[in-house]
């Protein structure tokens, strides 16, 4: 697919103050400049707003003043920011109350994650959003793009920000107003997502809403949808995220069966996928990153009555067990053994570990006595020795019984298979190696792929985990 326009076709004329009209364009504040939040700086300077980008990292914002960017994964970010901070229409600054009293817009993307008892986890959002109400003035609009739980918008948020502001959520005439749009864009390709997808706005009442359907129409080209209300527009988010997470569970329990079933499960998605009604994902060994398995425990947090994100949850989260049950099934017990890991990133192409089921699978490999090595394209052998991982140089021999993917990066399908010559077992974790050649005698073990030995053309029944 081609990459979309990734900025509207007209540049607005600045105005001090904006007040939304068309054509027009002021000053946006972006609290967080971090994978998505720095994209969006991006997108709003090349509309034409002026832009204050703010961090609570000191490098950053140094790295940010002098035109630089530290986010190096998505494409054209770094001369987006350099021709912005050219023209001066981008800044950075450590202070959010400063930004915010400078700003007609205030755009926040701080990271809401889960605590360990897996509920939403306020302890950057609340003192970022209490910093920014420090310096909200009359007519000041805020919007957040971190997906919250329902409700949050409205009942947590705005008291927060009337309380460190001292003016009323949702009075245009006397106070702040305050919206919701959630961010629905992958890191490695914001721009293209933002050109792409309706945007979604939901106001805490009418004028909220309003003014940010007029601040989105200014700085993207795609279209913007307005909804009834903030908490429609925080639960579309979730809803959207969880249908993901309930997808790949059910592709998971399909590929189990099609494992007993001695059936190639890719096989039966691709042709269950040619009636237009059915829209099967692909099973793996997990899912991770920041948003698949976290923003179902938003939606659970607020309605615990929903059965079946719980246990798609729950079914997603097993599948590293399954696939360390399929090795001890396969090889034995695990107590000595060595297995390499390909794939510490969350997925392929993105270098971020959050969730990663790579670090889990280490967990339990390690619990069960393998002693493990580690390779990722993204990481040097330094950033992975740093997790307490032994490093694999690439291409160099191993004694690895075991290969385990966990991402599906597409060098993978060029290792060499004579610089492992006690190779035993290959599972393969995101079922991107099912037809490369493996020597004679190296078991492949997918998931719901089947467990052929040698050559890719040999297919067997089995009954082993997928």
């Amino acid at each position: 697919m081609a990459d979309a326009p990734s900025s509207p076709a007209l540049v607005g004329r600045f105005v001090m103050p904006w007040l939304a009209e068309p054509g027009t364009c002021g000053t946006v504040a972006v609290i967080g400049m971090g994978k998505i939040g720095l994209p969006l700086a991006a997108q709003y300077a090349q509309a034409g707003w002026r832009v204050i980008g703010v961090d609570v990292l000191p490098d950053v914002v140094d790295t940010l003043n002098s035109g630089r960017v530290h986010v190096t994964e998505e494409p054209g970010l770094a001369e987006r920011i350099a021709a912005a901070h050219a023209a001066g229409r981008f800044e950075a600054t450590l202070s959010h109350a400063d930004a915010a009293r400078k700003a007609d817009v205030v755009v926040v993307i701080v990271p809401l994650m889960l605590s360990d008892e897996q509920q939403p986890d306020y302890r950057l959002i609340d003192p970022a959003s209490e910093a920014v109400g420090r310096g909200l003035r009359p007519g000041s609009l805020v919007i957040y793009e971190t997906t919250l739980p329902v409700g949050d918008t409205r009942d947590r948020f705005g008291p927060l920000l009337e309380r460190a502001s001292g003016l009323a959520a949702g009075d245009l005439g006397h106070g702040f107003l305050l919206a919701f749009s959630p961010e629905r864009v992958y890191s490695g390709r914001v721009f293209r997502d933002l050109a792409t997808y309706p945007k979604l706005v939901g106001g805490v009442e009418e004028a909220s809403a309003e003014r940010a359907v007029a601040f989105y129409r200014s700085v993207l080209s795609a279209e913007v949808w307005r909804l009834s209300s903030a908490e429609a527009a925080e639960f579309a988010k979730l809803a959207e995220t969880t249908y993901r997470d309930v997808n790949i569970a059910l592709a998971n329990e399909f590929a189990r069966y099609a494992q007993r079933a001695g059936v190639d499960v890719a096989e039966v998605i691709r042709g269950a996928n040619s009636q237009p009604f059915s829209h099967i994902h692909q099973p793996g060994i997990g899912v991770g990153g920041h948003c698949i398995p976290v923003y179902p425990h938003f939606l659970i947090s607020r309605a615990p009555e929903l059965q079946i994100p719980a246990l798609a949850r729950a079914v997603n989260d097993a599948q590293v067990d399954r696939a360390v049950a399929a090795l001890v099934r396969e090889l034995g017990s695990l107590a000595g053994l060595p297995v390499l890991v390909l794939g510490l990133t969350y997925r392929e192409n993105v270098k971020e570990l959050a969730y990663s089921r790579a670090l889990t699978l280490i967990e339990r490999l390690r619990s069960a006595g393998a002693e493990i090595a580690a390779y990722d394209p993204l990481l040097s052998d330094e950033e992975v020795e740093r997790l307490g991982i032994s490093a694999w140089p690439w291409g160099q021999p191993s004694t690895a019984q075991a290969i385990v993917t966990q991402t599906g990066d597409d060098r993978f399908a060029e290792l060499e298979f004579a610089a492992f010559p006690d190779l035993r077992v290959l599972y393969d974790g995101r079922n991107s190696l099912h037809d490369v050649p493996r020597p004679e005698g190296v078991r492949y073990l997918g998931v719901g792929r089947g467990d052929d030995t040698g050559s890719p053309a040999k297919k067997r029944p089995s009954s082993g985990s997928g």
